[in-house]
């Protein structure tokens, strides 16, 4: 299938993404971010980044293009594509055009990347007015592109604020907004992230909170009030209905959900951000979905900060193409994890380095209770600076040796949490990650310094290579 010569875009399966076009493997030479000004201060449009990670190039490490969106307030937060391997049988698509909703505004920008990768450039605004008008929604988050050629976008609410798991369809060449996903029956109150997987008929969606509550920071109280989630939805993927949720607890708060690679793995993995733990989800021999606890973060008994208890609030999760690993941040602690999932039932950790986070050395946090640190981790330093913020997106490159770190979360919960982030601006790091033993190590060579920006600092977020990645693709 990859010589086919008349194919889509994106690879045939995930080992076959993995191994690339050479024979050490595919090594991504831009990165696309999403910046963001909104509740910096600084009243210019958020943009698009394009960054240069070839290490033979002069401009390595560096911003090399900037595409400013033509709103101010947008908050720009994941993205997708307009086609990827889950469109690898059909030779009509191509990746060209990156999906890029707007967290704040409910904006969808679409942006051509394809015309010159280097400088991409805005192909089309879809305005909150058409998302709201035709599909009662708002917030959109997470996009993915389906076989079908069309976009499916995860949405947080209605266009009122109000909670509102909904999901949205655009049309693959037009980009219009077509409508709801889903056929009928009931919602869920909560939307987030989504993934997948025609062969098991089965979408699962996640649950972050109300869009109106969660934009003013993090109360603990907004927990208990029922304002953030606890479920895994399961969606029959034929029938486009909710038939199953799958209720993980209060505080859970389930955000980032990924299936295994290989498509035809019933189970995968999603991260509960408030009670530091990772579950399992997969399906039991009966057809239903179920969920277990595979991983715990404990939390920490601290002085000097928001609540008596810290948890790591675990961000972002991904998993390596070949399944091996699985990866997450906690934002909070500020630690980078890497597991081995051979035996997803029993993963084991074999990676974790410190990247700034909240109980570093010198802060005003004191660590007075700790179920896995001895002492304190020392600062980030990497060429003279102190990593401000904690890790939180990850991005992975197909070959599965180099791990990416953003360290921004959400505007309002940056201001909340590490307020130095909206002065100095975020990061995006690089980890070298052994994927004989297991292992990551800080590259002390790669820093790109998003607080010396020239509109000032921003806060970077998502990363997304031209050509798919970890994140973006799903294998049918």
């Amino acid at each position: 299938a990859g010589k086919c010569g008349a194919c889509g875009p994106g690879y045939p399966s995930p080992l076959e993404a993995m191994k690339g076009k050479v024979p050490t493997g595919p090594r991504e030479q831009l990165l696309y971010l999403p910046c963001i000004y909104r509740n910096t201060g600084i009243g210019i449009p958020d943009f698009l980044a394009t960054v240069d990670v070839d290490p033979k190039s002069p401009r390595y490490c560096q911003v090399i293009h900037r595409l400013p969106m033509p709103h101010v307030g947008d908050e720009l937060h994941h993205s997708g594509w307009n086609a990827c391997s889950s469109c690898h049988g059909d030779p009509g698509k191509s990746r060209r055009f990156l999906i890029l909703p707007s967290l704040a505004s409910s904006r969808i920008y679409v942006v051509d990347v394809a015309t010159d990768p280097r400088a991409p450039r805005l192909h089309k605004v879809v305005e909150a007015e058409e998302l709201a008008r035709k599909a009662n929604a708002a917030f959109p988050h997470t996009s993915h592109c389906l076989g079908s050629g069309e976009i499916l976008i995860s949405c947080l609410g209605d266009p009122d604020g109000n909670g509102k798991g909904t999901l949205v369809l655009l049309d693959g060449e037009t980009f219009e907004v077509k409508g709801n996903w889903e056929k009928g029956g009931k919602i869920p109150n909560l939307g987030y992230d989504f993934w997948y997987q025609p062969r098991h008929n089965v979408l699962l969606s996640t649950e972050w909170g109300v869009p109106k509550v969660l934009a003013q920071g993090f109360d603990p109280k907004d927990v208990e009030k029922g304002h953030y989630g606890r479920h895994i939805n399961v969606w029959d993927w034929r029938e486009q209905r909710l038939v199953q949720e799958l209720d993980l607890g209060v505080g859970s708060i389930p955000l980032e959900i990924r299936f295994l690679h290989d498509p035809s793995a019933a189970q995968g993995f999603v991260g509960c951000a408030l009670s530091g733990d990772i579950r399992r989800f997969y399906r039991n021999p009966e057809g239903k979905w179920e969920a277990e606890k595979v991983i715990e973060v404990p939390s920490k008994k601290v002085q000097g900060w928001l609540l008596p208890e810290m948890p790591g609030l675990i961000t972002d999760i991904l998993i390596s193409l070949d399944d091996r690993f699985l990866y997450f941040s906690n934002w909070l602690h500020g630690d980078v994890r890497q597991y081995d999932i051979s035996d997803p039932k029993n993963p084991k950790l074999v990676g974790q380095v410190f990247l700034g986070g909240s109980i570093s050395k010198g802060g005003a946090v004191t660590v007075v209770e700790d179920r896995e640190l001895r002492d304190q981790p020392e600062p980030c330093v990497i060429q003279g600076k102190r990593i401000p913020g904690g890790p939180q997106m990850l991005q992975l490159s197909l070959d599965g040796r180099r791990l990416y770190v953003t360290t921004s979360l959400f505007s309002a919960w940056d201001r909340q949490f590490y307020p130095g982030l909206l002065k100095e601006g975020s990061v995006l790091l690089q980890l070298d990650v052994d994927t004989a033993r297991g292992g990551l190590a800080v590259n002390p060579q790669f820093l790109v310094d998003f607080g010396k920006e020239p509109g000032g600092p921003c806060l970077a977020h998502e990363v997304r290579y031209p050509g798919g990645d970890c994140t973006s693709d799903i294998w049918l």
